[in-house]
């Protein structure tokens, strides 16, 4: 075990004290009895999550519950023609929670709910399976993390690539030190299929939708459709753009394969350079590097191209060693030789692309029932999710004070930076409270 890993847990062990990290997971049942689950926010990853999980046995939907009462009439009907039964529908998720026939939820709210949900739920003795990134804050993620460990709780955070095999593939070739000394690894995400979102006015709230209650704990605003469902994901109120979404995905597997998770400093830079007078408030094109001191990674993302990254790979992590590349994404992992530098190994033999699965999403979920019966430690366990999400937020917080931070990680604060460390904290719109746990 090297002296970083050594730090990195003992660094952890004394944010457990604080924070409740590294929890047990102790809820069981047994192993054929139905799990009843609902969903809360229904249209997108939401409502892929609740098909993957009708795809288990003995699985059903018990519930849905959404503010746009449109969405819940649509996905009523097609879990109606999935399972022969129609579920119960709700617009407030506490409604849901009250339910004692309810056994797991899905959280898949977008990010500004998550914490408010998640812990609501764990106070109810719900399973919970959550979206990525695990909240909109670090703050958030903390107290979420403190909840998980009062409550005991099962909870899988919905980074599915902890469950597909190739990742684990890719971690246990790096770990054998198979393209030896990795002083750069990199993780990208170019969103070529995303063009500029066209400013729009103000509007009226659509027929069907409580857009207050959508609002919750953030900012109240006019409603302005640029800010609603999907695309709310470009606005910090509400979430923390590519760097949060893709990047705990990747950035994820980039840490957990160099065996090493707290950068000494982080500093990033970009801006709206391929649409400067859209919509959108955060920037469309950034790049962050966290510095751990004897490697870097550099996380790059941009939209309105896919680039030409290692054969044209709109996503990926590239591990930078001595010998050899390693590129992994969704589809698979492959070793590209270093044939002519003054690193290079003669003997060196390349990788072809081993393949995925296709079948991540499928496999987490699998996971996470077989975690509520047997009391297992989910595979992307809460504290994973925590931790990924605040170096992600790390990164936003560089972006928008616009200089290199340094984060002491057993304080969860910025090192003598008042103003980066008032970006730590949530800020909720009454009546809405921040849970306390």
């Amino acid at each position: 075990m090297n002296s970083n890993r050594r730090n990195f847990i003992r660094t952890s062990t004394l944010v457990t004290a604080a924070f409740g990290v590294f929890p047990s997971i102790l809820r069981a049942g047994p192993a054929n009895e139905k799990l009843t689950v609902g969903l809360i926010g229904c249209l997108g990853m939401g409502f892929s999550n609740l098909k993957a999980f009708l795809k288990q046995p003995n699985v059903e939907c018990g519930a849905l519950c959404d503010v746009d009462q449109n969405v819940l009439n649509e996905r009523a009907a097609e879990v109606e023609k999935l399972q022969g039964k129609k579920p119960l529908l709700y617009t407030d998720y506490r409604k849901l929670l009250e339910n004692k026939d309810i056994d797991a939820v899905i959280n898949a709210t977008p990010d500004h709910w998550h914490a408010l949900i998640a812990i609501n739920a764990m106070e109810t003795g719900k399973a919970l399976y959550t979206e990525k990134p695990l909240a909109n804050s670090i703050q958030e993620c903390n107290l979420m993390v403190a909840a998980q460990k009062r409550y005991k709780s099962v909870v899988q955070v919905g980074q599915w690539q902890r469950s597909d095999p190739h990742w684990k593939a890719v971690v246990d070739y790096i770990h054998a030190g198979n393209i030896g000394r990795i002083r750069s690894v990199r993780a990208w995400s170019y969103v070529g299929w995303k063009g500029s979102i066209p400013v729009v006015p103000d509007s009226v709230v659509p027929a069907g939708v409580d857009y207050d209650f959508w609002l919750g704990p953030a900012p109240k605003r006019p409603f302005n459709k640029n800010r609603f469902h999907f695309t709310f994901r470009w606005y910090w109120d509400y979430a923390g753009r590519l760097l949060a979404d893709w990047g705990v995905h990747l950035l994820d597997y980039a840490l957990f394969g160099m065996d090493q998770y707290v950068p000494k400093s982080v500093m990033a830079t970009g801006g709206k350079y391929a649409f400067p007078d859209d919509a959108m408030e955060t920037p469309d094109t950034c790049m962050a590097v966290y510095d751990f001191g004897d490697f870097g990674v550099l996380w790059d993302h941009t939209i309105g191209i896919y680039g030409a990254n290692y054969g044209n790979r709109g996503h990926g992590v590239a591990f930078v060693g001595e010998w050899g590349t390693l590129v992994a994404d969704r589809s698979g992992w492959e070793v590209i030789s270093e044939s002519t530098s003054v690193s290079a190994k003669k003997d060196f033999i390349k990788v072809p692309l081993q393949k995925g699965t296709g079948k991540g999403l499928d496999l987490h979920v699998a996971n996470f029932i077989d975690c509520i019966k047997t009391g297992a430690k989910p595979n992307c366990d809460i504290e994973t999710g925590a931790h990924i999400a605040r170096i992600s937020h790390l990164g936003n917080i560089s972006y928008r004070l616009g200089r290199k931070v340094f984060w002491d990680p057993v304080k969860q604060e910025f090192k003598g930076d008042a103003e980066a460390n008032k970006m730590v904290y949530a800020n909720y719109r009454a009546p809405w409270v921040l849970p306390k746990v």
